[in-house]
């Protein structure tokens, strides 16, 4: 097991790193989507939960990496932390995720907006998952992020573009973009279905 692995597993799910700033940033959350939902502004509403439900499902496979392993997830949360759910997720990167499909969502232009010449959803996963790889590489540097894979390094971020944010931008876009509320809602349940069911099997398991 890696140092750093080690770190992470030390923090998991203990309630004594608990800290009263959770409270306020749980409250920050719901009022982010209590305004959709007064709005009734629900491409919005349900793009932002495709997202965070598609980090939820990275995290669990990452938990998973490290149970087989035994040597260290494919990246691991070390900071200091109101609370650790899986050894790469706490409760602040938790709440970042809720709000970050919200705001991606709320940012997008009409379909038929082109950028360059191009269609605008895949340019802005492109650039939304490259953003977001830039702001891991600089957590990743400040010690708080860690990766001890070789595949898994800023030297070759490709991956973590690929994997660790286009999904998560490409499902928060074609939530939003679905034409009725019915279809958002049963797409979104299907997400949150799948990691529900990993969350209850491998947690029963003690594999996270």
């Amino acid at each position: 097991m890696t140092e750093h692995a080690r770190t992470a597993l030390d923090l998991l799910r203990d309630s004594s790193q608990f800290k009263w700033y959770a409270i306020p940033l749980l409250l920050l959350v719901i009022y982010v989507y209590a305004t959709e939902v007064e709005r009734r502004n629900w491409n919005v509403l349900f793009a932002g939960i495709a997202l965070w439900g598609m980090d939820l499902f990275n995290e669990i496979w990452n938990s998973l990496v490290f149970h087989a392993t035994g040597r260290a997830p494919v990246w691991g949360a070390t900071g200091p932390t109101a609370y650790q759910l899986l050894i790469g997720l706490n409760i602040e990167i938790c709440f970042m995720f809720a709000i970050m499909g919200a705001a991606a969502a709320k940012m997008l232009p009409p379909k038929e907006t082109r950028i360059l010449g191009l269609p605008n959803r895949p340019v802005l996963i492109a650039v939304n998952a490259a953003a977001a790889v830039g702001v891991e590489v600089l957590l990743n540097k400040a010690g708080v992020l860690t990766w001890d894979w070789s595949w898994w390094q800023p030297s070759f971020p490709f991956l973590i573009w690929l994997i660790g944010y286009v999904p998560f931008f490409a499902a928060c876009f074609y939530v939003h973009d679905l034409p009725t509320v019915r279809a958002k809602a049963t797409t979104v349940g299907a997400i949150l279905g799948v990691d529900a069911v990993a969350i209850a099997v491998f947690g029963a398991l003690g594999w996270l």
